[in-house]
């Protein structure tokens, strides 16, 4: 097998017997790189120190992702003006925090006789979001009960 050093030098082709050898006098282990290789690759290294600059890494990369979520905000068609500004207030918030936002309007129990008008206040509620700097994702769709919208943040800068 190939023995490579923990600083990168090259013992070369060497037996398993003198590779274990080798690794018992440096107080490393012996860890196989490449076992398909011809001959296969092994490597003297401190596997716990290998093992704990893994974990590091990871968790540094982890840091560094973007984590969107998803906020949901519903409303009702017959919404009241001040309960309608204090959710666009929200929907503000969370778009500048870089969330999404799935709006929904419910409709219950005489209400589905007038989907129509919750179908336009929706609308301008949508149109009221996009002014905010919200981008469409997909459009609004009637799914039984309820109008979906999803929006995100426009691109940043």
């Amino acid at each position: 097998m190939r023995l490579i050093g923990d600083d990168g030098n090259q013992y070369g082709v060497v037996s398993i017997h003198e590779a274990r050898r080798i690794s018992e006098d440096t107080g490393l282990d012996l860890i196989e790189v490449s076992p398909a290789a011809k001959p296969p690759v092994v490597k003297l290294m401190d596997y716990g120190k290998y093992k704990y600059q893994m974990q590091k890494k990871a968790n540094e990369a982890k840091k560094k992702q973007a984590t969107v979520s998803i906020k949901e905000i519903k409303f009702r068609p017959n919404i009241d003006t001040h309960d309608l500004e204090v959710k666009l207030k929200k929907a503000k918030e969370f778009l500048d925090e870089g969330d999404k936002i799935k709006l929904l309007m419910q409709f219950r129990g005489r209400e589905m006789a007038h989907v129509d008008i919750g179908k336009e206040k929706f609308q301008n509620i949508l149109e009221r979001i996009i002014e905010m700097g919200a981008v469409v994702e997909s459009n609004q769709k009637m799914m039984g009960n309820r109008i979906l919208a999803m929006v995100g943040p426009s691109k940043k800068k």
